[in-house]
């Protein structure tokens, strides 16, 4: 039973890993130990305003359940911005539909997000977070649209809020 057990882990942990998640961050700037943000706030404070999943995902690097998200199904035009800090991260207009039941986008907004190393999982992934806050939005990996950057940013819905174009968006949390 030991031994059946030990090798379903072994297949489980040899099949998660993919040439997605090999050399993600090509050309693009990872976010140094020192990394500098605008917002600062204590975990106490976070939790003041952060519903309890909007914490787990956001400062736990925590995962929303796959197709658990209305953004999934987003489609309008409009800007998504991080739902601890409000800063503007994603442009609806590079969403595309990957099926992986998260949203996904093939870039962020020039400069509004951070890229750090996770290991959490057993092999390193690419972790986007919001450059603002340095809260957590989910994965990069080298699987998106060819013809536009061949990224794809699986993001957890929870982290965004979603602004209709035309819609001013909200001001920064600080």
């Amino acid at each position: 039973m030991k031994n059946i057990f030990l090798g379903m882990l072994a297949i489980a942990a040899i099949s998660c890993k993919s040439n997605a998640q090999e050399n993600s961050t090509d050309g693009e700037p990872m976010a140094a130990a020192s990394q500098e943000y605008k917002v600062l706030k204590t975990d106490a404070e976070w939790k003041t305003v952060l519903t309890a999943e909007e914490y787990s995902i956001l400062r736990e690097a925590g995962t929303e359940r796959p197709f658990s998200s209305p953004l999934n199904d987003q489609k309008s035009p409009g800007t998504l911005v991080c739902a601890a800090c409000k800063a503007p991260v994603y442009d609806n207009a590079h969403k595309f539909m990957s099926g992986t039941g998260w949203p996904s986008y093939d870039r962020a907004i020039e400069g509004q997000i951070v890229l750090d190393s996770d290991m959490k999982i057993g092999y390193k992934r690419d972790e986007a977070k919001c450059a603002t806050c340095g809260s957590h939005l989910g994965h990069i990996f080298n699987d998106g649209p060819e013809e536009t950057t061949g990224k794809r940013h699986c993001i957890n819905g929870v982290a965004l809020e979603f602004v209709p174009e035309g819609q001013e968006l909200p001001a920064l949390r600080k």
